[in-house]
């Protein structure tokens, strides 16, 4: 059995791409959703961080800024050590329906992680984005 590389997601969102988009793509915005405080420094290449519940931080880097359609980053998984190259690529595809946004997240680049984590850490971030994704529809359509 091949192991799963990807975890895919989609959500209907009651607001307009470029809402969704300052949600996703803002300090004020991932802070309000997805973590407790978040950088960003919106461009290729650009530096973020997002800082959870508990005081864990996990370092990001923005890869794709094709505003108001895709928003891409990749980030250093906490079990593994700072020094260690992989990541995990995240990206966000907005497309208009209706009045609102289709999103649709893919992240990837499990398989490369050590054999040891590679479930716990698959489940763990499949577990997340079902949480996240809720969190985020609660905030951008005020429910």
């Amino acid at each position: 059995m091949v192991f799963p590389d990807r975890i895919e997601r989609t959500v209907t969102l009651h607001r307009a791409p470029s809402e969704v988009w300052k949600a996703l793509t803002t300090a004020d915005g991932l802070s309000a959703w997805f973590g407790e405080r978040a950088t960003i420094d919106l461009r290729p290449g650009g530096a973020a961080t997002m800082t959870f519940a508990g005081g864990m931080t996990v370092d990001m880097r923005v890869e794709r800024v094709e505003e108001p359609t895709v928003f891409a980053y990749t980030w250093r998984l906490p079990d593994l050590p700072e020094s260690d190259p992989r990541r995990t690529y995240v990206e966000f595809t907005l497309e208009p329906d209706g009045d609102g946004t289709l999103l649709h997240l893919v992240e990837s680049g499990f398989a490369q992680l050590p054999v040891n984590t590679r479930r716990e850490t698959y489940d763990s971030h499949g577990q997340g984005w079902s949480r996240e994704l809720t969190e985020l529809a609660e905030h951008v359509d005020g429910i």
